[in-house]
C-alpha cells in the first residue's frame, strides 16, 4: 500500500463512537459501513477507529487476525495496549495521536505487540477525523504486519555483507563526496592498507588520468566503467577495471558501489606483447609497425616540423659474408645504440629491414634544420666498430624527406628511400648529386621553364619480341640544357624529385608520348614511366583518360609503367581505379620486378599485365648462377600468372640466348637499339623487319 492508498483508506470523515450501546448518527453508520467495505479489500491490514482519548471504537477482522484480540475484548480499551511497554512508558502512543491531530496523519514503522505478547514489525498510518466544524472527533488507524518482509530484508542484508567480505574482487562503498564508507578485505589486501574514511583520490596513482571514482555530477542509476590506476602501500601501480553504480540506503541517502577487478598482469602481458609487435628483436628499436604507430598521429597533427630519414649502411653485406651474421647483428646493435643514445630528444630511431634504419623527427627546427639533422645522423653512422677482434669501418647513405599535404606513412618512407638511392653514389652523407644547393635551385628553375615552354624531348627504346619484331617502345625523357648539354633521366628525375616537379614531369611525358605515338606508321604500344602520377591520387583516372582522349590514341596501345615500390600498401580504391582503366584496354607494367618489398603479393593483387625483369639480374646471367635462377623464377612465375615478362638491360647475345631458352616474352636493351630520338625511331618503324606480329600471344 503506497501513501496515496493509505490516505485514501484512512481519509474518512465523520465521528466514530463505540458500538456497544452508544447512540450513532446516520453519518456515523455510513462511515462504519464504508470502513467495512474498505476493510474487505484490505484483508492483510488491521483497520480500527479510535476516539479522541485513544479508545478503540471499531475493530475489523484483519485487526483480529493480526493482533489476536476479538472486538469484544478490545473495543473500549486504550489503543496503547498494542505497544511495547517501553514505548507506553515513554508516552509514544499519545505522541502519535498528537502528530496525527496536528498534521492530519502520521506514518510510522516500528515494533507492536500481539495479544499473546509476541512482537511484530508494523507499518502504521493514523489519520485524524474531524467534524464539519473542524473539531477533532477521533482517528482511523491502519496497521500492516511487515515482519516477514523485514526478516527477508535482514537476511538479504546479511547475505550482502557476507558476499561483500568473501568476494575475491575488491569492493568499496563510497558516499557522494567520494569518501570510502567501507571496503572489503580483498580491496584492502590488494592495496595493502585500510581504506575506511579515505578519499577516493588518495587511492589513485599519479599516473591515473582521472580525479575520483564517483562520477560528477553524480547521477543515480546506471553503471559507470573505467580503467584506473591505483597505488599500493609500497607505491607500485595497480591497474584495475572499475565498475561503479549508484544505489540508495534505507534512510534515502545515496551511495556508490565500486567493484575493482585487478588487471595488472593482463596489462603487463599486453604491454610485453605490444612491445614485441612494435620493436625489432635484434636492436630493440621500433620496427615497421612501431613506426606506423608513432608517425601516423604526428602526420595527423599536420605539423610542418616532421622529417623522416632513411639510412642504409654502405657495403653491409661484406660484414655478413666475411665475419658471419652474428657479427652483422653485433654491428647493427652497436649502431642502434649510438642512434638511441645520441640523437636529439625529438628524434626516434627505428630499424626496418636488414641494414636499413629510419629516423623519425618531430621537430626538425629544434635540430637545426633538415641538413643539420642529416649530418648528425651521418656522423653517428660513420663509425669504427670492434667486431670479433677486428676494427670495422662503416658509413651510411641517407635520404631525408618532409611531409607534403595529406601524405601518409608509406609515402614518407618511400620518398625517403628514393632520396637515399639518389645519394648512394656518395659515402656517409646525404647528397643530391647536383652540386651545391644554389646549383640545385638553379636546375629546378630551369626545369620548370623547360616544362612550361615544352623544351624537353622524348627518346624511344624499342622492346623486341622473340621473333625480332618491335612490339612496344618505352618513352624516355631527355633535356637539352643550354649550358649542361643533353641531360639523361637520372639527372632530370633527381632535379624533379627535389623540386617537387615529378607530377608535372610525368604529365608532360604522358601527353607528349601519346601524341607522338599516334603518328607512328605501326600501331604498336608505348610505355610511359609514371611515379608522380600516382594511382592513389584522386584524379589519377581522370588524368590518364584525359591524356588518351586528347591524343586520340587507342587505349590498348597505352602501357603505364611503375616501379614496384610504388605499389607497396596500395589501398583498395586505387586498385579499383587501375582495374577500371584496364577494362578500357590500358595495360600496367611493373618495373624493376624483384627489387621491391612484396613482389608476389603485389603481383597477385594488382591488375598488372606486364612484368619487367630488372636489369641487375639480367647483367649477371652469364656469370652468376643465382641471377640465372632468379630470371628463370620470374619468367616461370609470370607465365603461371598469365603475365607478359620483359627483360630489361639486354646487352649481349649470351644474355639474349639464355633469356630465350627460359621462354622470355620480349627483350629491351642496347643489343637491339639505344633510345632513339622521335624522328629516328619513326624511321626505324618504317623498316620491314620491324613489323609487329598480327596476333602477339602476350596481348
Amino acid at each position: 500500500m503506497n501513501a496515496h492508498e493509505e490516505e485514501a483508506a484512512c481519509g474518512l470523515s465523520g465521528r466514530w463512537e463505540p458500538s456497544n450501546g452508544f447512540r450513532q448518527s446516520e453519518a456515523q453508520i455510513d462511515t462504519e459501513r464504508l470502513i467495512g467495505e474498505v476493510a474487505a479489500d484490505l484483508r492483510d491490514c488491521a483497520i480500527f477507529a479510535i476516539d479522541r482519548d485513544g479508545l478503540v471504537t471499531s475493530w475489523n477482522a484483519g485487526a483480529q487476525r493480526i493482533k489476536g484480540f476479538s472486538s469484544e475484548e478490545i473495543i473500549g480499551r486504550h489503543f496503547s495496549r498494542f505497544y511495547p511497554r517501553e514505548q507506553v512508558e515513554a508516552g509514544f502512543p499519545s505522541w502519535e495521536l498528537s502528530q496525527a491531530a496536528a498534521h492530519g496523519f502520521f506514518i510510522d514503522r516500528g515494533w507492536r505487540v500481539r495479544k499473546n505478547g509476541t512482537r511484530f514489525w508494523a507499518h502504521v498510518v493514523i489519520t485524524a477525523q474531524r467534524a464539519p466544524d473542524g473539531s477533532l472527533t477521533g482517528f482511523i488507524k491502519v496497521t500492516r504486519d511487515e515482519s516477514e518482509g523485514r526478516t527477508q530484508r535482514e537476511r538479504s542484508a546479511r547475505r550482502f555483507t557476507d558476499l561483500f567480505q568473501l568476494a575475491p574482487v575488491g569492493i568499496a562503498l563510497l558516499d557522494e563526496s567520494d569518501q570510502v564508507l567501507d571496503a572489503n578485505a580483498a580491496l584492502c589486501d590488494l592495496l595493502g592498507y585500510r581504506l575506511h574514511g579515505k578519499a577516493a583520490s588518495e587511492l589513485m596513482h599519479p599516473d591515473d588520468a582521472g580525479s575520483g571514482l564517483v562520477p560528477h555530477p553524480a547521477r543515480a542509476g546506471g553503471e559507470r566503467m573505467s580503467h584506473r590506476v591505483l597505488t599500493r602501500a609500497d607505491g607500485e601501480r595497480v591497474f584495475c577495471h572499475v565498475r561503479c553504480a549508484a544505489s540508495v540506503q534505507d534512510d534515502g541517502d545515496r551511495f556508490w558501489l565500486a567493484v575493482f577487478q585487478d588487471v595488472t598482469e593482463q596489462i603487463r602481458r599486453a604491454e610485453v606483447l605490444h612491445h614485441q609487435a612494435t620493436h625489432d628483436p635484434t636492436t630493440g628499436l621500433l620496427n615497421r609497425q612501431g613506426v606506423d604507430e608513432l608517425l601516423v598521429p604526428m602526420l595527423d597533427s599536420s605539423s610542418d616540423q616532421i622529417a623522416v630519414l632513411f639510412c642504409d649502411i654502405d657495403n653491409f653485406k661484406r660484414v655478413n659474408d666475411s665475419l658471419g651474421h652474428d657479427a652483422g647483428d653485433e654491428l647493427l646493435v652497436a649502431l642502434a645504440r649510438r642512434l638511441r643514445n645520441e640523437l636529439p630528444a625529438c628524434c626516434t630511431p627505428a630499424r626496418l629491414y636488414g641494414d636499413e634504419f629510419l629516423i623519425i623527427c618531430s621537430n626538425v627546427q629544434a635540430c637545426g634544420g633538415l641538413d643539420a639533422l642529416t649530418n648528425t645522423a651521418a656522423d653517428l653512422l660513420r663509425a669504427v666498430v670492434p667486431l670479433q677482434g677486428r676494427l670495422v669501418s662503416v658509413t651510411a647513405s641517407i635520404g631525408a624527406t618532409t611531409p607534403e599535404e595529406h601524405t601518409t606513412t608509406q609515402n614518407m618512407i618511400r620518398d625517403a628511400d628514393a632520396a637515399m638511392f639518389n645519394t648512394k653514389r656518395g659515402r656517409g652523407r646525404a647528397r643530391t648529386g647536383q652540386g651545391t644547393p644554389t646549383a640545385q635551385l638553379t636546375l629546378e628553375e630551369d626545369l620548370r621553364a623547360a616544362l612550361r615552354h615544352d623544351r624537353l624531348q622524348l627518346h624511344y627504346q624499342p622492346i623486341v619480341a622473340r621473333d625480332g619484331t618491335i612490339i612496344l617502345a618505352e618513352a624516355l625523357v631527355r633535356w637539352p640544357h643550354p649550358d649542361r648539354g643533353l641531360l639523361t633521366p637520372d639527372t632530370i628525375l633527381s632535379v624533379a624529385e627535389n623540386g617537387g616537379l615529378m607530377h608535372d614531369l610525368d604529365s608532360w611525358v604522358l601527353h607528349t608520348a601519346l601524341r607522338e605515338a599516334v603518328t607512328w606508321q605501326q600501331p604498336i604500344g608505348v610505355t610511359v614511366n609514371v611515379s608522380g602520377i600516382r594511382p592513389d591520387a584522386t584524379d589519377f583516372s581522370d588524368e590518364v583518360s584525359t591524356a588518351i582522349t586528347a591524343s586520340g590514341i587507342a587505349p590498348d596501345r597505352v602501357v603505364l609503367e611503375m616501379v614496384e615500390t610504388l605499389f607497396v600498401d596500395l589501398p583498395a580504391k586505387p586498385r579499383r581505379a587501375m582495374r577500371e582503366l584496364a577494362r578500357t584496354g590500358i595495360r600496367f607494367a611493373m618495373d624493376d620486378f624483384g627489387t621491391g618489398y612484396s613482389s608476389l603479393a603485389r603481383l597477385k593483387d594488382l591488375p598488372t599485365q606486364i612484368v619487367k625483369l630488372d636489369r641487375r639480374f639480367v647483367s649477371g646471367m652469364g656469370s652468376d648462377p643465382a641471377d640465372l635462377g632468379i630470371a628463370r623464377a620470374v619468367v616461370e612465375l609470370a607465365r603461371a600468372m598469365d603475365r607478359t615478362c620483359i627483360a630489361e638491360g639486354v646487352e649481349n647475345t649470351t644474355q639474349h640466348a639464355l633469356l630465350n631458352s627460359l621462354g622470355i616474352d620480349a627483350c629491351q636493351g642496347f643489343l637491339f637499339s639505344r633510345p632513339l630520338p622521335a624522328a629516328e625511331f619513326h624511321a626505324l618503324l618504317k623498316s620491314p623487319e620491324s613489323a609487329a606480329p598480327a596476333n602477339p600471344a602476350w596481348e
